[in-house]
């Protein structure tokens, strides 16, 4: 199984350090916003940001992800000026009280890419893999981050009437390849794939995108899986966001066995757990 699943070591150079992805690694998801599918409003305070992002450090996660645009269906169409206030303040705090702390910034939208990554986040983590903003990649070329490249079609608020694929595999692949070769000619090498899971989709075609993540492995770049709590376990199973880490554990045993290397997720220690007990 180690063999199959992780068939080259990778990389990522985060802060002048490497982060070996030998072995999957987590990222923790923090959302300062009042909308969000599963943790909206939860956590709307500088205080109760820090005391969650603390609970995850002690467990174990390696990057921090910060977002303040919820990207649900139908989500609400935030100004930039809003997503601003509500993701510089988490980030200039998590930095002052954890200098170590690697952070990246959920955002599609240059400006918030640009002044997240000046106050000290160190990836860049967009829905819209760059056609959203269309300075985006020139951008990242100037910050020298990496990058988490997703696959999505539309926005939040019509995504969900973009499900029509001929062949949803060698479409991604062809979209991936074409966005790769931008990044790289600009110079940004460190990019991550997201399959957007959930994100014009629909819920077959989300397992049948799990159940062939191995075929990405062959763009090169680390697959992050993005899974976590999603309408592909609770529309499945006929229970609530709350109900469902359950099926988020097995799922993201899912992706680890076929080529992810990133998880990210509501809760750390239990993504943990699993990448100890099938990854070493």
């Amino acid at each position: 199984m180690r063999d199959a699943v992780f068939f080259t070591k990778k990389t990522l150079r985060v802060r002048g350090k490497l982060i070996d992805l030998s072995t999957p690694i987590v990222m923790g998801i923090l959302n300062n916003t009042p909308d969000s599918f599963y943790d909206g409003g939860k956590y709307n305070n500088i205080k109760s940001l820090c005391a969650r992002a603390e609970v995850m450090l002690t467990e174990g996660v390696t990057f921090l992800d910060i977002g303040g645009y919820s990207t649900r269906p139908n989500a609400e169409d935030i100004s930039e000026a809003e997503e601003l206030k509500r993701v510089l303040p988490i980030i200039k705090e998590l930095v002052k009280r954890f200098p170590e702390v690697n952070i990246s910034i959920d955002t599609f939208r240059t400006n918030v890419a640009k002044a997240a990554v000046g106050e000290g986040a160190c990836m860049v983590n967009d829905i819209s893999g760059g056609r959203l903003d269309e300075k985006m990649f020139e951008t990242l070329a100037q910050l020298k981050v990496p990058y988490v490249l997703m696959h999505s079609r539309g926005t939040p608020q019509t995504m969900t009437q973009l499900t029509e694929y001929e062949n949803i595999i060698e479409e991604i692949i062809d979209y991936f390849q074409q966005r790769i070769r931008l990044l790289s000619d600009l110079g940004c090498n460190d990019v991550i794939l997201d399959l957007g899971f959930g994100f014009a989709k629909t819920l077959m075609q989300n397992y049948f995108l799990l159940n062939n993540l191995t075929y990405f492995k062959a763009l090169n770049c680390p697959i992050l899986a993005g899974v976590s709590r999603k309408s592909m376990i609770f529309k499945k199973l006929n229970i609530t966001p709350a109900e469902s880490l359950n099926g988020t554990t097995v799922l993201n045993t899912l992706a680890i066995i076929n080529g992810a290397s990133i998880l990210r997720v509501h809760d750390v220690k239990q993504a943990k757990e699993v990448i100890s007990l099938i990854a070493n």
